[in-house]
């Protein structure tokens, strides 16, 4: 009796519920993982159905890497291992730029470096469980482990889309106002919005994940990504989950979405702003400082709008589309912004390159 509840989760994940037929006599009691005595032919079959008793609450949970490539897996890893030095070592270098480089010690910087280290976590939360189901040490994860998991990934994303808010208004208050910009910018101003923007990023998604230990998992326990998200528990729970549906969609809305609003109500104030400049190399100078972060706010919202229409439309699609895509949606971001601000900001491209230069002497 498997009566499905329709959730809308931290963002839009299409129901990735899957079926395979076990023969009875691999049908398992409570006091069993749902996946011991699978066929192992079958183990991370895109289509897997478990028998499980409606009262079960297993502490742990499957792991779902890319369905039908298990053999690929060894060759699979070398891109993620490589990408995931990559995200390490690039917000690595910036937060080291930053904080070695006295000049550098400015607004604009110190929300650079909100975001590597935002990036940075990032790549430090589902690290260990993507990287563990590729090279075969991870495949299962205990029930406090994926809410502590879920918990890291939705606020950090959550904070990432709060910093490049604020890297926003500063790039609006520095183009359109820009003789109060050090009396409205201070160091103490600064540190209370990184305050605020930790504060607002965690505090408000505690409730959903809280009551996501007290929900009876019944279903399959099988998760379809390689880490853990809240709408991936919901899917599998069996208790009432209209509070975390509704909240997690009013979430959503007045974070993702009026963060966006506001972000591109602001790039329309500063471009209203730039197109008063009389000169034609003034207005290119003043464009020059947004591009690097009109590049970043693109890196960030892309993924999402296309993780959520591959999940609204492309059901058709096969599951390993679904999985990649969710990696992008975690990946991509704390790859990308390194190196579009190593690439785009003089600054950070000119300490970076002299640093490379000592370590090559």
């Amino acid at each position: 009796m498997d009566k499905r509840v329709e959730n809308t989760g931290f963002m839009s994940e299409a129901e990735s519920s899957t079926y395979v037929s076990i023969s009875q006599e691999h049908r398992y009691t409570i006091d069993q993982k749902p996946w011991e005595n699978i066929p192992s032919n079958k183990y991370l079959s895109s289509r897997i159905t478990t028998l499980v008793s409606p009262i079960m609450n297993s502490s742990s949970f499957l792991l779902t890497g890319f369905s039908g490539l298990e053999q690929q897996y060894l060759w699979i890893s070398i891109p993620f291992s490589a990408i995931y030095a990559m995200v390490l070592l690039g917000n690595c270098m910036v937060l080291h730029v930053i904080r070695t480089e006295s000049s550098l010690h400015q607004p604009m910087f110190y929300f650079l470096a909100m975001l590597a280290l935002t990036d940075l976590c990032m790549g430090l939360s589902t690290m260990y469980t993507v990287l563990g189901i590729l090279w075969g040490f991870v495949r299962e994860i205990s029930l406090d482990s994926c809410i502590a998991q879920s918990y890291f990934i939705h606020g950090l994303s959550f904070m990432e889309s709060s910093v490049l808010l604020t890297m926003a208004f500063d790039r609006y208050v520095a183009i359109c106002n820009p003789l109060r910009y050090s009396s409205i910018l201070t160091n103490s101003r600064i540190f209370r919005i990184g305050l605020t923007i930790v504060g607002r990023s965690f505090f408000f998604i505690t409730p959903p994940i809280i009551t996501l230990k007290f929900f009876h998992y019944c279903r399959s326990h099988i998760l379809s990504h390689p880490f853990c998200l809240h709408q991936d528990l919901l899917r599998l729970a069996c208790s009432d989950i209209r509070f975390n549906s509704y909240y997690a969609l009013m979430l959503v809305i007045f974070t993702l979405l009026l963060d966006a609003i506001l972000i591109f109500y602001s790039y329309f104030l500063i471009l209203k702003s730039v197109l008063v400049i009389a000169s034609q190399e003034g207005r290119h100078k003043s464009f020059q400082t947004c591009v690097s972060h009109i590049c970043a706010v693109l890196v960030f919202y892309i993924p999402i709008i296309s993780l959520t229409m591959v999940h609204r439309f492309g059901k058709h699609l096969s599951p390993v589309v679904h999985v990649l895509m969710g990696n992008i949606y975690i990946l991509f971001p704390p790859l990308m912004n390194p190196i579009i601000y190593s690439v785009k900001t003089q600054q950070i491209r000119s300490r970076m390159l002299r640093l490379f230069s000592l370590k090559i002497r």
